[in-house]
């Protein structure tokens, strides 16, 4: 009987230590901004991405065009620099599928519009080219879902008319082919974007065109049936402004929308704008970058400076990670307890 109870109080022990690795331990904190480490190349319209808890800052603008890729890794605070893009560009496309960034478009030089399609491997540290993208775009964004990567609208043209593209330019990553599928409601550029549960959110955005203008709008994409559909408008129109969705695992569910003293939150599920602290570094032209939902915004432009400003978001009703170096220490312990518990259960009996 002894033994029996000695038994189910080791299990149970080590069903709490195993519950403690599934789910983070209760935290929560109210929203705050922190200063880190600046990049080592002040730069604007570059483009972030992360793979494996890793943020490589690629290209930009800082009066020419950059091929640097920068890679900052959030545990250390610290920025190494890696293998540069092949081509030079910046206002491109960038996303990640299957542990690969994928950058794609952009300009090269003034009203130099790039059709490159590069993909960048962090784990070998090189670049590949890829076919082009059909029609050259820039001041575009990039989104990926499973193998397939969205291109949607973008800067035609710098030259009269103006044109943005309503074009939806979809990459297969597997085929390296590209095809089109529904255009955008309304044609955009200079958009912020984020993906939610398999759904494209295009916020905001420049119209050129005959009627320049900016806008208020909120326009989705579900890539299961092709269609478009409109959410709830900003609270104001905005353009030049970069976005990032939070997970809803440590963080609620929200899209965080960035730009100088404005701080948009959106949440899907109810389809409604509130406004969160804004960012310490007044900036537009801010690229965005989520890890662990907390929200890193780096890079950007002040009106007179182009910026290496490296700044985290902790959202309010953030849950901190369980720290995992503690997960074996604790079921040492454990294991240990239970047998010295049995070992006295032993000599008494």
């Amino acid at each position: 009987m002894m033994k029996k109870r000695a038994t189910l109080c080791m299990l149970l022990i080590h069903c709490f230590i195993l519950s403690t690795i599934s789910f983070p331990l209760v935290n929560a904190t109210d929203d705050s901004w922190a200063t880190l480490e600046p990049m080592p190349t002040a730069r604007r319209r570059l483009g972030v991405a992360v793979v494996d808890g890793k943020i490589y800052a690629i290209g930009g603008f800082n009066g020419t065009a950059l091929s640097t890729n920068e890679m900052y890794d959030p545990e250390t605070d610290t920025w190494t620099t890696k293998e540069p893009m092949p081509s030079a560009r910046y206002g491109f496309g960038i996303t990640v599928v299957d542990g690969k960034i994928y950058v794609i478009g952009g300009c090269n030089r003034w009203n130099s519009w790039s059709g490159a399609n590069q993909v960048y491997d962090p784990a070998t540290d090189t670049w590949e080219k890829l076919t082009t993208i059909p029609n050259e775009v820039n001041f575009v964004g990039a989104t990926a879902i499973n193998d397939k990567i969205y291109v949607i609208g973008g800067l035609a043209t710098f030259l009269p008319p103006y044109i943005s593209y309503d074009l939806n330019q979809v990459y297969d990553t597997k085929t390296d082919s590209w095809d089109l599928e529904t255009p955008i409601l309304q044609q955009v550029h200079d958009y912020g974007s984020a993906v939610v549960d398999n759904k494209i959110y295009i916020l905001g955005g420049y119209d050129i065109g005959y009627e320049p203008q900016e806008k208020d709008l909120t326009q989705i994409y579900n890539t299961e049936n092709e269609t478009w559909s409109y959410g709830t408008s900003l609270p104001t129109a905005i353009w030049g402004a970069a976005a990032g969705a939070t997970s809803g695992v440590l963080a609620p569910k929200r899209i965080h929308l960035l730009k100088e003293n404005i701080h948009y939150v959106y949440d899907s599920e109810n389809d409604s704008w509130t406004e969160e602290t804004p960012m310490l570094t007044s900036r537009s032209y801010v690229s965005v970058a989520v890890v662990n939902d907390e929200i890193y915004a780096i890079g950007g432009y002040d009106g007179d400076n182009y910026l290496a400003v490296n700044e985290k978001y902790t959202p309010a009703d953030y849950i901190p990670e369980f720290p995992s170096w503690i997960v074996l220490p604790l079921f040492v312990f454990a294991t240990l307890a239970v047998i010295v518990y049995r070992k006295k259960l032993h000599v008494i009996t």
